[in-house]
């Protein structure tokens, strides 16, 4: 373990400072319930090796790294084995067919796109709070960060084709999810599957 200089302890304290606002964010979307201590536990381990990052320009990189590390490291305390998901139905279902099927804003003309507008910033995190961590940490990476799928590989130190298919089901999964609670929690008003509605 590297220690941290005593003329480091500054540069650090100055690095978790700017990065901190990011680190909470990704924590969020990563445990909404646990973020303080995700984020806490991750600075207490970056801290101890703070003396081994050659640059320092990639300290924000390195943090987050960190964290989804102190955060799969937790997933796998609480699961012995990861949480897979059938995908039968999964890799049959479209989120732009059943909105066809379903039509829950029969005199739209862009019903896609009042599907998603109906969606605030609230209802996205507790759609990504649904999916099982072996596919939310892919897709956070990848498209809330903004990371490149090698990064994001290197990141969760998975092979690219495994990252790559976990971002394929992934997607598959948020969309399934983002009906089911759209449904759920009346975000539309959609009958669920054989159910139907008697027009007035």
């Amino acid at each position: 373990m590297a220690e941290v200089a005593t003329r480091d302890i500054g540069a650090f304290q100055g690095v978790a400072r700017a990065e901190l606002p990011g680190l909470y964010a990704l924590a969020r979307r990563l445990c909404r319930a646990d973020a303080e201590d995700l984020v806490q536990d991750c600075l207490l381990r970056a801290y101890r090796s703070f003396g081994s990052l050659r640059d320092r320009e990639a300290a924000g990189g390195w943090l987050r790294v960190i964290l989804v590390n102190v955060w799969r490291d937790r997933v796998r305390r609480e699961s012995r084995s990861p949480q897979e998901v059938p995908f039968d139905d999964i890799e049959e279902f479209s989120l732009y067919r059943t909105l066809v099927v379903e039509d829950p804003f029969p005199y739209s003309d862009s019903l896609h796109l009042d599907f998603l507008g109906a969606f605030t910033d609230d209802d996205v995190h507790a759609v990504i709070d649904r999916l099982p961590p072996l596919y939310r940490a892919p897709l956070v990476l990848r498209y809330v960060e903004g990371l490149a799928t090698k990064q994001v590989a290197r990141a969760l130190d998975l092979p690219l084709g495994t990252v790559l298919s976990q971002l394929h089901r992934g997607r598959r999964l948020f969309e399934h999810e983002m009906w089911n609670y759209a449904r759920d929690t009346g975000v539309v008003r959609a009958p669920r599957p054989g159910q139907r509605t008697d027009p007035a």
